[in-house]
């Protein structure tokens, strides 16, 4: 419908009538728009006077609290509201932008213009076009109908408004609720053919706007999560694109290759890193790269280890955009390496038991050496716990918190032990790993390897060894460039290693280098009086392990255990108990869980030995006693010509206190007797 004169003269013959007179108004009127008319109906059930306009308006701390909310609104508005001014400039139009409420938040016009509007209609920033404050009217009829509208002269609910035409369209956020309205005010003589085409473009123009500036927002706040995780990241990461300028990259990347912010800002890769004189150029590679070891020479002119990665990033159809590399210190791949391999020392000086004189003496010892830098030797037979010993100097010195390596040098073939200690390159020999492979020196950087059964080491790798105790660098099989090491050594064997310097068989150079501090490490059998205590730390474990009570040992067990050898030393000692364990229905360990091999030995131990004859002998006197009891007899005189001292007799018939106490209590000898002599 076009707006004419005779449509204006049939507004107001029926706006006299159901809104002036207030006569009932039908359910339809068809000579009025559909949406006027029922807008007339709900101005008209809110009471709105259709004489004056109703103030409604905002005080300044409510407009202030308004205007704050609708920020993004009123910056994405603005340049078209502008634009649109633009065109309508100097014609006695008047634009304004109002909230979903219907509240002005800005006006343009020409000042003289929106003086004489605020004047006559009211209109002001901060007062309210709603229709239930200013019935039928371009704002708050657009709000309610939700689409582009023109209201003419006698279509607006109250009469001043009647000499005006409002082309007003709503505005819509990103989720498509009506967020605002843009209205155009102008004099109903005025040519207003287009006006409504130009504000509906204007308000698609401010939505357009309101989804950029929320895309842009959403880009800013992905681009500054992304921004802070890269920071976040551990590793160092460089992001650059297919010319090679870096575009992202982290601080870590800065410590990782000992370069400055500024080296690294608007840079190219090849500035940075001397692909010609480094083992990787990443313009090189057409596929991603996982943990890769190479070595880069900077800009700096300092040649870095590093573990590298590289992945390709590619757009939807598969074409490179760029490159994200991923550096990491070896030393920090190492360290993983070895938490995964298990490459940490468990054992402290508390593992250790014992209150013998001689462990003590051990422990002493051991805790000086861990104070100290130097390279220790640890001495001792099998099974006498010579690991737990390097385990707990590595754990009480300055490098607890670095690897601690143990390598059987007995255990290893002969081929192998060089590349094990000392790592290779790739393509090094057949078989050998494409990426190359550190060796067990490398690993234990800032930390320690343990060399057991060193007296094993074949002579060839002897010299190769004492080189790295010399020099403090290795090179790896099938490499040229030598590599630091900081590393301290320890070694044990369990084999006479000054003999072995003797027949040719250990390099005598390498034993002095090694043998700074010697530690040696008693056997079994000479620290008897700990038996029992480990005995009884061996039930707690193993009891623990096998789900199992067992309070302890019992007297005739414990006797036997005192009493026998123990060539396997505190090995055999906990398997014996592991086995007696296992064997036990009770809740105490006695004689009959023991293996008969060591029952066997003690008890052929009891028969005279060769010291307590020679001792008889000695003394002068051959004679057997009423029983014919050799043993008793050779007892009786030593504990005489000892005058009842047990420790001298113990040590002139050579057998240990227990057992002399024991055969005491067997044939009912009173001690004292003999101190009376």
């Amino acid at each position: 419908m076009n707006f004419t004169k005779s449509y204006n003269d049939i507004l107001k013959n029926k706006w006299q009538c159901y809104i002036a007179d207030n006569q009932p108004m039908p359910e339809a009127e068809p000579e009025i728009r559909d949406f006027i008319y029922e807008s007339w109906k709900r101005s008209k059930a809110h009471q709105v006077s259709p004489f004056d306009v109703k103030a409604k308006k905002l005080s300044p701390s409510e407009l202030r609290q308004v205007l704050n909310r609708s920020q993004p609104l009123i910056r994405a508005a603005h340049s078209y509201i502008q634009h649109l001014y633009s065109f309508v400039k100097g014609t006695n139009f008047v634009l304004a932008l109002t909230d979903a409420d219907g509240y002005v938040l800005d006006l343009l016009g020409d000042d003289d213009m929106i003086q004489a509007r605020t004047k006559k209609s009211g209109l002001t920033i901060g007062c309210c076009r709603s229709e239930e404050y200013a019935g039928t009217n371009g704002i708050g009829t657009c709000l309610m109908v939700g689409k582009p509208i023109q209201v003419w002269a006698c279509e607006h609910y109250i009469k001043p408004h009647h000499g005006y035409v409002c082309s007003a369209a709503p505005i819509r956020s990103i989720h498509g609720e009506i967020i605002g309205c843009l209205d155009v005010v102008g004099p109903i003589g005025l040519p207003h053919n287009h006006t409504l085409a130009m504000v509906s473009a204007s308000a698609d123009g401010i939505e357009k706007e309101l989804k950029m500036a929320d895309a842009y927002e959403r880009i800013s706040l992905v681009n500054s999560q992304m921004a802070s995780a890269i920071q976040a990241i551990d590793s160092g990461m460089i992001m650059f694109n297919n010319m090679g300028m870096i575009v992202q990259y982290n601080k870590r990347a800065c410590q990782v290759l000992n370069l400055t912010p500024e080296m690294l800002d608007n840079a190219n890769i090849a500035n940075i890193i001397d692909l010609q004189n480094s083992t990787f150029n990443p313009f090189e590679i057409t596929r991603n790269v996982q943990n890769r070891e190479v070595s880069l020479l900077t800009c700096k002119q300092e040649r870095i280890s590093l573990s590298l990665s590289m992945s390709i990033i590619k757009n939807d159809t598969g074409q490179q955009m760029g490159t994200v590399l991923v550096i990491n210190e070896l030393k920090k791949i190492h360290t993983l390496v070895n938490q995964l391999n298990g490459f940490t020392a468990t054992y402290t000086f508390d593992s250790i038991l014992g209150e013998s004189p001689s462990i003590c003496s051990v422990k002493e010892m051991a805790k000086a050496a861990a104070q100290s830098r130097s390279n220790v030797l640890i001495l001792g037979e099998s099974g006498t716990g010579k690991e737990l010993i390097a385990q707990a100097i590595h754990n009480a010195s300055d490098r607890s918190l670095g690897p601690f390596i143990a390598i059987n040098c007995g255990s290893l073939p002969k081929g192998l032990i060089e590349s094990e200690l000392f790592g290779y390159e790739r393509g090094a020999f057949t078989g050998a790993n494409k990426e190359g492979h550190p060796g067990k020196f490398e690993l234990a950087q800032g930390g320690t390897i343990f060399l057991d059964e060193i007296g094993d080491m074949p002579l060839e790798l002897q010299a190769s060894l004492l080189r790295v105790l010399q020099s403090k660098e290795i090179v790896r099989i099938g490499g040229k460039q030598k590599k630091e090491i900081d590393v301290r050594i320890m070694a044990a064997t369990n084999v006479n290693l000054l003999e072995s310097v003797g027949k040719k068989e250990f390099r005598d150079d390498l034993y002095y280098r090694l043998n700074v501090l010697s530690i040696e490490v008693p056997p079994l059998r000479e620290r008897k009086t700990d038996i029992t205590l480990l005995a009884s730390h061996f039930i707690r474990s193993m009891s623990r392990i096998l789900g199992k009570n067992i309070e302890g040992i019992e007297e005739d067990a414990k006797e036997i255990l005192s009493q026998y050898n123990w060539p396997g030393n505190i090995r055999e000692l906990e398997n014996v108990i592991e086995r007696a364990v296992n064997l036990t229905s009770r809740t105490t360990i006695g004689k009959s869980e023991l293996p008969p091999s060591i029952i066997q030995a003690v008890q052929a131990s009891d028969s005279p030995t060769q010291s307590e004859q020679s001792a008889v002998s000695g003394s002068g006197n051959n004679s057997e006693d009423s029983a014919g009891n050799r043993s008793y007899q050779l007892l009786v005189e030593a504990l005489a010509a000892e005058r009842g001292n047990v420790s001298r007799t113990s040590e002139r018939l050579g057998i240990p206190k227990r057992t002399l106490y024991r055969r005491i209590k067997r044939y009912n000898i009173n001690i004292n007797e003999f101190r009376l002599l």
